[in-house]
């Protein structure tokens, strides 16, 4: 365009030769038209034409001009040429902040593989193959599982706001050495056991607010795929058997150690199973087992058995997504040795097997120690949500950015759960104002400083979510526009649009400020009609101005979460973070 648009200024250029000097040329265009034709260099006819045209000499400037030929633009008077550079510069800057305004419109992500961030572009334009990996179900899921399904489900919806169709594949373990030592233990079938954990896994993410996945499929289902993945990587000489067992052999694999950055010498031969002195390499994992008394197995050209853990993975997320797909996730835990394993023996069954974005969550901590049972430190979902409500640990763990380890702790929870009851109270009392008179308000002219909050509102939304989905600054940045209580009319629109993007977007507003004040009074070990007597009696020495009475029935209710609002139509009572655990919460990120 720009090299049409400057063809067509040459033609329209009249070059006129000076009677009293010789071949000199100057171009005569207007200054307005300059701008066309500054792209590429302005030649004159004559000038290459003829070798004997006389040139003036270059005029000094504080700015260079481009080297090259001899052009009509350098024969010009100096205000012409000054001109030349300002309209040069004023392009080099346009096109500077073209470049500058598109970063700012892409999603930034984290990957593992590189470790560094980089601009998502998935393989195919407008669509994403994700794939993360699922819970092994042998028991209830704990808050280490909730954070890493909660931070995909965020990065899930976000690339559906984004307008991308996404197929999420989020799969099953219900075939694995847990499994079966939990359900002996019990006497149960292992399936019928996994599938009664999966089951409360499912509604522990219907809790939490968590999106459904495109497919979930389970490893039992999956038996052929994975037998005929690994058929594919002995005949590629990358595994060898060993009576009934199947191993793969992490030394036909150079670039084993990639994603973890672990040197093959360093590595430990896995986490779930014991060396293995059949092994040629300590290293080398199991692909098949062969069968043992007890256990489930499936028939196999090798014999009777079932699969290792990594190889359910390469096999399912091949035969949903292709051996080439956009992003695979899970805890950072998983990076060795599982998600390891994983691209060894997918690039062993198919050597184009490419994962573009790898991307992990950091680790929960209790009480700035990891969770672990053997500490008995570790908490599972149901356990966090019996005292508060699955909204404010979905929040609690938003808080944090995804890839940072965060802390749990019952101030943190206290915290998120007074965040929560006071983002959901403001949006309900702002129902009930503006029910009566919405008609006449949304019809009014925004007012220039609202306006001013919902735009920098929905900046810090969109930057903050494109740089690798910085949630914690998203929540932060929620408070402004909703202090904005009495012009909400306005704002809440944009509030509600993300609490959606995030999941944190009730059916109603009253029914979970319900439920936050019947857990508040559970955790305070008291009943409501017990708050309101202590009400009655605290209006009472008010009334008498024994204010320290008065005082003490207020600190009382405090220290076990209980804050009682003063306001001229009468006491009310609102959840709270208890007083010994007020200083202990973090300022909000």
């Amino acid at each position: 365009m720009l090299r049409a648009a400057h063809t067509k200024a040459l033609k329209a250029a009249q070059i006129k030769k000076s009677p009293k000097k010789s071949k000199s040329h100057v171009l005569s265009l207007p200054l307005v038209s300059l701008s066309h034709v500054l792209c590429l260099p302005l030649v004159s006819a004559a000038s290459s034409s003829s070798s004997s045209a006389a040139t003036a000499p270059p005029l000094p400037l504080p700015i260079p001009l481009p080297t090259g030929p001899i052009t009509a633009a350098a024969a010009a008077p100096p205000i012409v040429r000054l001109a030349l550079r300002s309209a040069l510069d004023s392009i080099e800057q346009q096109q500077q902040q073209q470049q500058q305004k598109k970063k700012q419109n892409e999603l930034w992500l984290y990957n593992t593989m590189s470790r560094q961030k980089e601009v998502f572009k998935p393989k195919e334009p407008g669509k994403v193959g994700m794939y993360v990996c699922g819970v092994t179900a042998y028991d209830l899921s704990h808050i280490g599982h909730a954070r890493v399904y909660v931070a995909f489900d965020v990065l899930f919806r976000y690339l559906r706001h984004l307008e991308y169709e996404v197929l999420y594949v989020r799969n099953v373990t219900d075939v694995d050495d847990k499994i079966i030592a939990r359900a002996n233990e019990l006497g149960e079938d292992p399936l019928s056991l996994s599938r009664r954990y999966y089951d409360e896994f499912h509604r522990d993410m219907s809790y939490l607010q968590c999106l459904s996945p495109s497919v979930e499929p389970r490893v039992s289902d999956h038996m052929p795929q994975i037998i005929a993945m690994i058929e594919q990587i002995l005949d590629n000489d990358c595994a060898y058997r060993v009576d009934g067992d199947v191993y793969f052999s992490v030394d036909k694999f150079p670039e084993y150690g990639r994603l973890s950055g672990r040197k093959l010498d360093d590595n430990r031969a896995g986490e779930r199973v014991t060396v293995d002195l059949r092994k040629r390499n300590p290293a080398d994992f199991a692909l098949w087992k062969s069968t043992k008394e007890g256990e489930p197995f499936w028939e196999s050209p090798w014999g009777p058995g079932r699969p290792g853990w990594h190889i359910e993975c390469s096999a399912m997320s091949a035969a949903y997504l292709g051996y080439s797909f956009d992003i695979h996730g899970g805890g950072v835990d998983l990076v060795f040795p599982h998600h390891e394993n994983e691209i060894a023996q997918s690039c062993a069954a198919c050597n184009q097997s490419n994962i573009r974005y790898w991307i992990h969550n950091g680790f929960v901590n209790n009480n700035n120690e990891k969770m672990s049972k053997s500490l008995g430190n570790f908490f599972t979902i149901r356990q966090v949500i019996d005292r508060y409500h699955p909204l404010a640990l979905r929040l609690f763990l938003m808080g944090t950015h995804y890839r940072s380890p965060i802390n749990y702790s019952s101030a943190q929870l206290e915290s998120a759960s007074d965040r929560v009851f006071y983002i959901y109270q403001t949006l309900h009392d702002c129902e009930e104002t503006l029910k009566q008179c919405q008609e006449a308000n949304s019809k009014d002219l925004i007012p220039n400083a609202i306006q001013s909050c919902i735009d920098k509102f929905r900046n810090d939304f969109k930057i903050s979510m494109l740089d690798d989905l910085h949630t914690s600054v998203v929540l932060a940045a929620m408070y402004d526009p909703l202090k904005t209580i009495n012009d909400l009319l306005h704002t809440r629109q944009e509030i509600w649009s993300v609490l959606s993007i995030l999941g944190l977007m009730p059916s109603s507003y009253a029914e979970v400020l319900l439920q936050l004040r019947e857990m508040a009074l559970k955790r305070a070990g008291l009943l409501e009609y017990e708050v309101l007597e202590k009400i009655e009696r605290r209006n009472y020495y008010r009334k008498t101005k024994d204010y320290k009475n008065s005082d003490e029935i207020r600190k009382e209710l405090a220290e076990v979460g209980i804050a009682l609002m003063d306001d001229p139509t009468g006491t009310y009572w609102r959840p709270s973070v208890p007083l010994a655990l007020q200083e202990q919460v973090a300022t909000p990120h």
